[in-house]
């Protein structure tokens, strides 16, 4: 069950280009002032302030960041840029709950989980796909259509329950028709006497905090004793998201927060605002309307993905959900023979549909550490140079797939007519396999080429003389190592899938030198 949130949410993005602006200025220092630490202070209160961000949050995390710059804490290992960059990391995960949390399931089943919020947060969306992630966690769930009040709000969860493959209780059809409290009682009766071990409760909403609407949960609440209570709020609505959660805690109370809309264009400051103000954590968060753009919330995770450190972890379990591990360890092995010679298109064809179930490669891509300074080509990225990609693979013999240098001017021809592409399209999906397959099986022989100055990547030392030599000559060497050790190669089509220029490898090379990996994955490699 692939999950959609690996590219940094849009809400974030402004916050993270002003934090990543920040921490450049102090790159090149070899310790840090008081006027510094001032500074950079100043310039994190500024980018929190514009993200919409509870004031008094943004005091709070900014004293804090300050006090911890000046103290002793600080490792010498670390250059100033990085020790800010820990500290801020460290105070982000703090403000968004610290710890992640899931459902605490009842003893004795079923289970109750009552969704509550305001009508247009997106409540009944979200207990699809709550309903389909505990599905997948090996649970039979049982969705409740208590919202009786909107207009076709039963009907809405009957479609959604059925796009999650889960059972919906609706006896009442709604429309102004039907008591809620006494649906949501029933509800229990029905999952005790069909053994559904989870029950979600979809309550009603109202367009503002009223006495009907506080009424209304605390009765339903009081009705089923629900072992959790999640408040499902819109994260675009900003300071509005505090200010409601603060009165559904007065008025009938939540265990935990279920952020939805995250793919919007506001500017975070819910998120960032909601856990510290209420006391109560962020457990899950929603990205789009498909039933899969939804996972568990982990605020260490988020605070990386804010600081543009990527997130390795979600696309290491993302990667093991997806891809068929038999048909993975058969590739790498086709890769680990001579040159890769064994791995041909058709396994090329295959590892890349694997990757695609993950989700838009812009949110994969986005997901790889030092991956923000690159955030305007990652989001370029057209997946129609996929999709002709495979056009183009599908339209050869098999004999062509696995062997493609038997595909001469003839073959390539046909095969362009049949993807309805050009010749040209072919031959720059065959020279560039050729050369991808050569660095992949470098790379499973442990070998990296091309890569100078990273320690633990071979091949760089060995480059670096004939590079040397080139330009004594007068030559102008290219930074690409496709085309340094193939200068004759044609340069690949602008947007290609397989276009290796499309990052500036000096900028790369430094947001690799100044990443920090997150102390839960530095503890996960020791």
């Amino acid at each position: 069950m692939p999950v959609r949130l690996g590219r940094l949410t849009a809400v974030f993005d402004t916050l993270s280009d002003r934090l990543a602006a920040t921490f450049k200025t102090l790159r090149g220092k070899t310790r840090l002032s008081d006027a510094d630490i001032d500074a950079t202070a100043r310039e994190i209160r500024v980018a929190l302030l514009e993200a919409d961000v509870n004031l008094a949050v943004v005091r709070d995390f900014v004293a804090r960041v300050r006090e911890r710059a000046k103290s002793a804490e600080l490792s010498g290992a670390l250059n100033p840029s990085q020790q800010i960059i820990k500290i801020v990391d460290e105070e982000l995960v703090g403000i968004l709950g610290g710890e992640t949390r899931t459902i605490r399931f009842a003893k004795n089943p079923p289970t109750v989980i009552m969704l509550a919020g305001l009508q247009g947060a997106g409540k009944t969306t979200l207990a699809g796909k709550l309903a389909r992630w505990l599905k997948g966690q090996g649970h039979s769930p049982l969705l409740v259509a208590a919202d009786l009040q909107r207009p076709n709000a039963v009907n809405q969860l009957q479609v959604v329950g059925q796009r999650a493959g889960v059972q919906v209780f609706a006896p009442e059809p709604g429309n102004g028709v039907g008591d809620p409290v006494d649906v949501a009682k029933r509800s229990i009766e029905e999952a005790n006497r069909r053994l559904f071990d989870v029950v979600v409760v979809d309550t009603a909403g109202r367009l503002g905090i009223d006495a009907d609407l506080m009424q209304q949960a605390a009765d339903i609440r009081d009705a089923v004793d629900p072992d959790e209570v999640l408040f499902v709020v819109d994260a675009m609505i900003g300071q509005d998201a505090v200010n409601t959660a603060n009165a559904f805690a007065e008025g009938v109370g939540f265990d935990g927060v279920v952020l939805t809309k995250l793919d919007g264009d506001a500017r975070g400051g819910a998120a960032l605002s909601i856990a510290r103000v209420t006391g109560k954590p962020i457990m899950f968060a929603s990205n789009g309307e498909a039933l899969t753009e939804f996972d568990v919330f982990h605020p260490d995770r988020m605070a990386s993905r804010i600081l543009g450190m990527g997130d390795v972890l979600t696309l290491i379990e993302q990667a093991e959900k997806t891809f068929d591990a038999e048909q993975s360890a058969k590739a790498a092995a086709k890769l680990s023979s001579k040159e890769g010679r064994d791995f041909g298109l058709a396994d090329f064809l295959q590892q890349m549909q694997m990757v695609r179930k993950m989700g838009p490669l812009s949110k994969i891509f986005g997901m790889l550490p030092g991956m923000g300074d690159f955030k305007d080509q990652i989001a370029n990225i057209d997946e129609r140079e996929v999709d002709r990609l495979e056009a183009i693979i599908h339209s050869m013999t098999p004999a062509e797939r696995d062997d493609p240098k038997i595909i001469d001017g003839s073959r390539r021809a046909r095969i362009a007519k049949g993807a309805g592409v050009q010749v040209s399209d072919v031959n720059g999906l065959v020279n560039r396999f050729f050369e991808a397959r050569k660095m992949m099986s470098s790379l499973a022989g442990g070998k990296m080429p091309g890569m100078p100055g990273i320690p633990g990547m071979g091949g760089g030392a060995k480059k670096a003389p004939a590079k040397a030599a080139a330009k004594k000559k007068g030559h102008k060497v290219s930074g690409n190592p496709a085309k340094r050790n193939n200068p004759g190669a044609a340069a690949p089509a602008p947007g290609s899938a397989f276009e290796p220029e499309q990052l500036d490898e000096k900028a790369l090379q430094e947001a690799m030198a100044s990443f920090q990996l997150p102390a839960n994955l530095r503890d996960r490699l020791k």
